[in-house]
C-alpha cells in the first residue's frame, strides 16, 4: 500500500515553544487550539528571565487573533487591564507644534471613482478648509475622548472605523499561560544550558536544562528574545540591520500613575531631539517610553528627560533596552521557527510587535510542516515574513524621512537619508498624483499611508485629474460626512465610561 494513502505517519508528535513571554504563549495557546491530537506542546520559561514586555499597544487584527483563541473580549480586557485604541496620534513629527492622527479605518465613505481624498486635496486650500484628520471617524471619537464599538451597518459613519487594544503584556501572558495550560500545554521551568543538533543534518535535535532534563523535539519555535538561543547561537541564521535606516538603537520604558482624564482612547507618540516618546494609558497606569539614538543621547539623559514628561508620579525606575532595528536572515530555519524579538526588531512606532508574532503564528498554521520539512514550504514561510517586515520598516521609516525639522542632528539626517527604492517609488507617486500604490500584500493600507503623507506634509504637486471631469459635488459631500461624524462622535460614551460599564479591571 502506498504510504501517502494513510497520511500521517510523518505528523509532528512533539512542539517545543523555547521562552514564554507575550509571544510564547501567545504561539502555545494558538498552537494549543489547532493541534488536538497526537502533538504534545511544551513550553520552557525561566522565571528568573525576565521578558521585555512593557505597556502594550495593537492594532486591530489582534482582535482576529482572540476571537481564533475563543477568548471573550470583556473578560480579556478586565484580565490585563486594558483599553480601547482608535489609532495613533503623532505629535512634533512634521514640524515642532504640529501634530495628526493615524485612524484604524478609513477617512469617511468612498463615494466615487476616485477615493475621496482626491476631492479634499482639491479643496484643501480654500479659506476654512477642513484638515484630512477632521474626515476620520476614529478621530471624531478619539479627540473628543468617546468609544463605542463600530456599527455592522456599512450605510453609517459609525461603521467607518476599527479599534484595537492597550494592554499590560505580562498579564496577557499570564492569562493565555492559563488558557494554554487548561488545553494541555506543558510548561517547564528552567534554563537552557545547550542545544544539541542532529549529527545528520543539523537540526535541533532538544534542548538541555540546567537540571539536567534533556526536552526532545520535532518542531522548535524560538522565543528567547534578542538572544535568539536556538535561530542565532544555535543556528547561525545571521541578521540583516537596518539601523543605516531606523538609527533609533536604545530605549527606555517607565510606567506612571494615571491622571484624571488621562485614559486617551489612542496611542501618542511624540518626537522629541534625539527619538521619540511613546504614552500607551491603561486601566491601572499608564506605560511610558523613550526610543532614542544612542549616538545623539546618553542612557542617563535619556532617563532624565523620559522622567520629566510624564503626566504623572513615576511607579519605578527607567528600563533600559537596546536593539538593533532588522531581522533574521530566515525566520524559519531548519526546524526552527523565531517569533517576537529572536525573529528581530522593528522599532515600536506603529505598535506592530505582538502583530508580527501573530502573523508568524498564522503563517505557520497555514504553512504547517511534518517531520520531513519540505525545503517549499519553509522557503515560501520565508518569502512571505520577509516581504511583510520589509513592508513595515519601509512605513515606519517614512515617518522618520518626512520630516521637515532641523533643530537637532537626528531629524537632519533622516531628513537627508536615502531610503530603500520600494520606498521612494510610493513617496514620488504621492508627491506626484496623491495616488498610493502598493507592493503586493501591505499590512498597512491606503488609509494608514495616506494619514502619514499628509500629517508629515508630503505635498501632491495636483490632485487626480479624473475628478474635474466627474459631475461629483465633493465638497458638499465632504461636508455632510463631517456634520456626521461629528454627530455620531458626540451620541457616544466617553471612554473611561465605557470600560467601566463593560470591563473594568479589579484595581490593580
Amino acid at each position: 500500500m502506498d504510504d501517502n494513502n494513510h497520511g500521517n505517519h510523518r505528523s509532528l508528535r512533539r512542539i517545543v515553544v523555547v521562552g514564554g513571554g507575550s509571544a510564547g504563549w501567545m504561539a502555545a495557546a494558538a498552537l494549543a487550539r489547532a493541534v488536538h491530537k497526537g502533538c504534545s506542546i511544551t513550553l520552557i520559561e525561566s522565571d528568573e528571565i525576565g521578558t521585555v514586555g512593557v505597556g502594550e499597544a495593537t492594532i486591530p487584527p489582534i482582535q482576529t487573533f482572540n476571537a481564533m483563541l475563543g477568548l471573550d473580549e470583556a473578560e480579556f480586557l478586565r484580565r490585563t487591564q486594558g483599553s480601547f485604541k482608535l489609532g495613533i496620534q503623532f505629535v512634533d513629527w512634521a514640524q515642532q507644534g504640529h501634530s495628526y492622527f493615524h485612524p484604524f479605518g478609513p477617512h469617511g465613505h468612498q463615494f466615487d471613482l476616485s477615493p475621496q481624498h482626491q476631492y479634499w486635496l482639491r479643496s484643501r486650500h480654500q479659506p476654512g478648509a477642513a484638515g484630512l484628520d477632521d474626515h476620520s471617524m476614529a478621530w471624531a471619537a478619539a479627540s473628543r475622548g468617546r468609544f463605542d464599538k463600530p456599527s455592522r451597518d456599512p450605510r453609517t459613519v459609525q461603521s467607518t472605523y476599527d479599534y484595537a487594544y492597550h494592554f499590560d503584556a505580562g498579564l496577557y501572558a499570564r492569562f493565555l499561560r492559563e488558557v494554554s495550560e487548561a488545553r494541555g500545554v506543558q510548561r517547564l521551568e528552567g534554563r537552557i544550558a545547550r542545544v544539541d543538533l542532529r549529527p545528520c543534518d543539523g537540526f535541533v535535535q532538544s534542548v538541555h536544562l540546567e537540571d539536567g532534563r534533556d526536552v526532545a523535539g520535532d518542531l522548535f519555535i524560538d522565543c528567547s528574545g534578542f538572544r535568539g538561543l536556538l535561530i542565532e547561537e544555535a543556528l547561525h541564521t545571521g541578521y540583516e540591520d537596518w539601523t543605516h535606516w531606523l538609527p533609533c538603537d536604545r530605549a527606555m520604558a517607565v510606567p506612571c500613575a494615571s491622571v484624571p482624564g488621562g485614559l486617551t482612547p489612542y496611542t501618542r507618540s511624540t518626537a522629541r531631539a534625539a527619538g521619540w516618546q511613546w504614552r500607551i494609558p491603561l486601566q491601572h497606569r499608564t506605560g511610558n517610553g523613550y526610543v532614542y539614538c544612542s549616538q545623539f543621547l546618553g542612557d542617563d539623559e535619556a532617563a532624565s528627560r523620559l522622567l520629566q514628561r510624564l503626566d504623572g508620579a513615576a511607579l519605578a525606575q527607567p528600563r533600559p533596552l537596546r536593539f538593533t532595528t532588522g531581522r533574521r536572515k530566515l525566520f524559519w530555519n531548519r526546524n526552527v521557527v523565531a517569533l517576537g524579538l529572536a525573529s528581530g526588531f522593528m522599532e515600536p512606532l506603529e505598535s506592530t510587535s505582538l502583530h508580527l508574532v501573530q502573523s508568524g503564528i498564522s503563517r505557520l498554521l497555514a504553512l504547517f510542516p511534518d517531520r520531513d520539512f519540505d525545503p517549499l514550504v519553509t522557503a515560501e514561510f520565508n518569502r512571505i515574513a520577509i516581504n511583510e517586515f520589509e513592508r513595515i520598516r519601509d512605513f515606519i521609516i517614512l515617518h522618520y524621512k518626512l520630516t521637515s525639522r532641523d533643530d537637532s542632528p537626528l531629524w537632519r539626517h533622516c531628513a537627508a537619508m536615502a531610503v530603500p527604492d520600494t520606498l521612494q517609488y510610493k513617496i514620488d507617486h504621492f508627491r506626484r498624483t496623491g495616488r498610493l500604490v502598493t507592493v503586493g500584500m501591505e499590512l498597512f493600507g491606503p488609509a494608514s499611508w495616506l494619514a502619514v503623507h499628509i500629517g508629515q506634509h508630503n505635498w501632491p504637486q495636483k490632485h487626480d485629474p479624473l475628478i474635474d471631469l466627474r459631475n461629483v459635488d465633493g465638497d458638499a459631500i465632504l461636508a455632510r460626512m463631517r456634520q456626521a461624524m461629528a454627530q455620531a462622535a458626540e451620541a457616544m460614551p466617553a471612554h473611561e465610561t465605557y470600560i467601566r460599564t463593560h470591563c473594568a479591571a479589579q484595581p490593580a
